[in-house]
């Protein structure tokens, strides 16, 4: 996929991670999330740390400097406002064609810059739908970009897992929509929702 198919996808779920961000309440910020091993601050903070800076960080072919990689970006109370603006400034990042050119290093490994630009997008959307699940919110994910983040993780399934970012596959049946197919092949329960 070229980058004059794909960037209108980055934006748009830029946009919807910034729309989820925004609904985030501070006392749900200790609540639980279908990611057992964090809770929605630690959720949140890997949410942005990732999907925002780390997407501009390697547009740019840069590393994460350590302080960012250790701030609590939830101890501003403005965090949502703050991760639109730098979910905007990577998205522009990406705008520029040469973002998608060559290859990425990632932990000493050549990866080309459209797969790493895929999986943030993933991110995005996988995460956000973690933080609106957790913190009672909905996510709108049009068919397109669900289709997409499904291939994006099929593809990627075994390499997530073999480091621990997925959980085993959850069985849906066939016909389920697209962004539920997703989530499931990444070892989530589509219907999670926190205990009452």
């Amino acid at each position: 996929m070229n980058a004059h198919h794909f960037h209108p996808r980055m934006v748009r779920a830029a946009a919807e991670a910034a729309r989820i961000a925004r609904g985030v309440r501070p006392e749900q910020l200790d609540g639980p999330t279908p990611c057992a091993e964090f809770d929605t601050r630690a959720l949140v903070n890997h949410w942005v740390l990732y999907t925002s800076h780390g997407l501009e960080h390697r547009a740019h072919r840069t590393e994460l400097p350590q302080d960012l990689v250790a701030r609590d970006f939830t101890a501003d109370t403005a965090w949502a406002e703050a991760y639109a603006e730098q979910l905007d400034r990577a998205v522009r990042a990406w705008a520029d064609p040469a973002a998608w050119e060559g290859d990425v290093d990632l932990g000493g490994t050549p990866v080309p810059a459209v797969s790493i630009a895929g999986m943030i997008v993933k991110e995005m959307v996988v995460h956000g739908w973690d933080v609106a699940r957790a913190t009672g919110g909905e996510v709108d994910v049009p068919d397109d970009l669900a289709e997409f983040v499904l291939t994006v993780v099929e593809e990627n399934a075994e390499l997530y897992r073999q480091y621990g970012g997925f959980a085993d596959p959850v069985p849906v049946p066939a016909d389920a929509p697209a962004l539920h197919r997703a989530l499931a092949a990444s070892g989530r329960d589509p219907h999670w929702a926190p205990k009452s």
